[in-house]
């Protein structure tokens, strides 16, 4: 790997180095680099272009990274990634993808995850998306999402996109078993003409099923975001989600929730809060000495973090 790719590797991934544990690293639309363990297995699929990702049963406190970067204008990369994950299991999960677009071309990086979550398995799964590059070309990344717990699964997301990606269109949607969790946390940035689109689709099937949709986003400049959440509440459950947004400049957000109650006992709940950095708050730190634009700076970033 170039000097490029590596830095797009620590962008998405934070990886100085090759990682520990089992790793797939894609470069370019080719494989750069891959390692399995006793207990992960990495198996590159023959239909299409992609990988399976095989955990055992019983795993206990092991990672897989399977980041993905793009340094070629006009590259256009699919895949397809099937993690299937071992009853009693407790393993995290890196993705992400990085684009170095210095060209007049757009490039673009699309992701089919599917997740099958065995019973009492629990997994925290980590991606962020970045982009980069000083050409006319966009970067486009359009990540799917499929979950699917069974009977007392766990899975926690964790989603970012802060800079340099030009559209994207996030859907996620999900199937719950009896007595399992989903827990989604997203945090967007977007700045001059962007779009990001995030779209979530819940099914509480199982009893005693839960999930937490969470977004925080600031929209710059001339900047546009869509979140929109469906739950579906098809047997005694809880569902919640939640957008928190900043608009600046003359950025645009809209929050669009979609709550079902399918069975008597379940339970539903949809927040959105939209607004612009308070006055107050920027008076106060300027007086302890910070610029506007400082003071406006220290805000975001804490609201993001």
């Amino acid at each position: 790997m170039d000097a490029i790719q590596k830095s797009l590797l620590e962008q998405v991934a934070g990886l100085h180095e090759v990682p520990e544990g089992a790793y797939n690293i894609r470069a370019n639309g080719q494989k750069a680099g891959r390692n399995t363990t006793a207990n992960i297995d990495i198996v590159t699929k023959t239909d299409k272009d992609g990988i399976d990702i095989i955990i055992k049963p019983g795993t206990k406190n092991e990672s897989v990274h399977i980041p993905v970067v793009l340094s070629m204008s006009g590259l256009k990369d699919m895949v397809y990634n099937d993690f299937f994950i071992g009853e009693d299991s407790d393993v995290t999960i890196v993705a992400g993808c990085g684009i170095h677009n210095c060209g007049v071309q757009t490039s673009e990086h699309s992701g089919i995850h599917t997740f099958h979550v065995g019973k009492n398995a629990r997994v925290r799964y980590v991606e962020k998306h970045y982009g980069e590059g000083d050409g006319a070309g966009e970067n486009i990344m359009n990540p799917t999402t499929v979950v699917e717990l069974d009977e007392g699964g766990y899975m926690e997301m964790e989603t970012t996109q802060i800079k340099g990606v030009d559209s994207t269109v996030r859907t996620t949607t999900a199937r719950l078993g009896p007595r399992s969790t989903l827990i989604i946390k997203e945090k967007v940035m977007t700045h001059g003409r962007q779009l990001a689109k995030s779209d979530f689709t819940v099914d509480l099937d199982g009893e005693g099923c839960h999930t937490n949709v969470i977004s925080r986003s600031v929209a710059r400049d001339q900047s546009k975001q869509i979140f929109l959440a469906r739950i579906n509440g098809n047997a005694a459950c809880y569902g919640h989600s939640e957008c928190d947004a900043i608009i600046m400049d003359e950025g645009v957000v809209s929050a669009i929730p979609e709550v079902t109650a399918n069975c008597l006992d379940a339970q539903l709940i949809h927040e959105a809060a939209i607004g612009k950095i308070a006055g107050e708050q920027l008076t106060k730190l300027m007086t302890l000495g910070l610029t506007e634009k400082e003071a406006e700076e220290q805000i975001v970033n804490g609201f993001l973090k």
